[in-house]
């Protein structure tokens, strides 16, 4: 299986006769015997994932990389984090997914959360399976705990990800831009329940 690993704002993958996906045009150099390829919508799950990511508005162009050799990944100079998984599930919005390796199945899911309170997008896809999955953010990616009894809320222009065993629900109520008069709409935030992590950028969209 592939290796990825982080080196701030560049992701290294090193390739020993197998492959990966990776975010089309995210490729800056390479080093080895390396073959690219287009991975279609998704780099997986067939015509049915392509006909649910194109009613949701958002598809994943994806690349294959194979071979042997190392592939520098890198995207419009974001931090990149490589979040690992072991026969778990990761949900992370679409735009944010930058390579993941063999072993992991991507798949889109109905939210409508982030798209309701910010209009960039009605669906997520959810990485599932063993392997490494790497993320870009706007900013170092923070990681926050959500404990049973602990829900925790965030301001869904940050939210990135999120992995365990939680539940997301959308809450309404003032926020900061709403008190300064930055904020046309009615404010919401997204409330995390249960045990997993929620990854979060320092920056809104």
């Amino acid at each position: 299986m592939a290796v990825l690993t982080a080196d701030k704002k560049v992701l290294h993958a090193d390739l020993q006769g197998d492959s990966l996906r990776a975010a089309s045009g995210s490729m800056v150099a390479y080093t080895g015997k390396v073959e690219f390829k287009s991975a279609g919508m998704g780099g997986g799950g067939g015509l049915r994932a392509a006909l649910k990511q194109r009613v949701a508005g958002e598809s994943i162009s994806l690349m294959t990389c194979s071979g042997a050799g190392r592939v520098y990944l890198a995207q419009d100079a974001m931090d990149v984090t490589v979040v690992h998984l072991q026969n778990d599930r990761l949900t992370v919005e679409s735009d944010h997914i930058l390579a993941v390796t063999d072993g992991l199945q991507l798949d889109v899911q109905f939210s409508g959360l982030r798209g309701m309170t910010s209009g960039q997008g009605l669906a997520t896809t959810t990485v599932t399976g063993t392997g490494q999955c790497a993320i870009i953010s706007d900013g170092p990616l923070i990681a926050l705990a959500v404990n049973p009894g602990e829900p925790l809320v965030v301001d869904p222009d940050v939210y990135v990800a999120g992995t365990g065993q939680t539940q997301m629900s959308l809450v309404s109520g003032v926020s900061w831009r709403s008190l300064v008069g930055e904020d046309g709409g009615e404010p919401f935030s997204l409330r995390f329940e249960g045990q997993g992590t929620v990854y979060i950028q320092p920056a809104e969209r």
